[in-house]
C-alpha cells in the first residue's frame, strides 16, 4: 500500500515539473509543443498516460565570445531572443527630447534600486 502511495506521489510530482502530453493532445496542439522545446523545454509524450517518448531541443553550440553577430544569432536560436520586426531608426530615437529629471529624483532613485544593502 505504501508503496503505491509512493508511486502515485512521485507521479503526480513528475507530472508537474515535467511538460508531458498524450499523443491526441500532441497531434492537435503539435505547433504549441514544439515552441515549448524550442524555448528549451523538454516534452514527454504519453500513450493513455504511459511515457513513451521525448522531444529534446537540439543543443546550440555557444558564440565565440566578442561575436555580437553570433551572439544575437545564439540567443535567436535558443529562443532567448525574438528578432526585430522593423530597423531602429536612430536618427529619430535620439532625437525625441530628453525628460528633465532633478538630482534629488535621481539620488532617490538610485537609494531605492540600492535596497537594503
Amino acid at each position: 500500500m505504501a508503496h503505491s502511495n509512493l508511486a502515485n506521489l512521485a507521479k503526480f510530482w513528475y507530472d508537474r515539473l515535467m511538460r508531458t502530453v498524450n499523443i491526441g493532445t500532441l497531434k492537435n496542439q503539435l505547433s504549441a509543443y514544439l515552441q515549448f522545446v524550442r524555448n528549451g523545454e523538454e516534452v514527454i509524450v504519453r500513450d493513455r498516460n504511459v511515457p513513451i517518448a521525448r522531444i529534446l531541443p537540439i543543443p546550440v553550440a555557444l558564440p565565440p565570445e566578442g561575436d555580437h553577430e553570433a551572439e544575437v544569432e545564439y540567443l535567436i536560436a535558443t529562443g532567448q531572443l525574438k528578432p526585430a520586426k522593423e530597423e531602429m531608426d536612430w536618427d529619430a530615437f535620439w532625437a525625441l527630447p530628453r525628460p528633465i529629471v532633478s538630482d534629488e529624483a535621481v539620488k532617490e532613485a538610485i537609494e531605492w534600486a540600492k535596497g537594503d544593502r
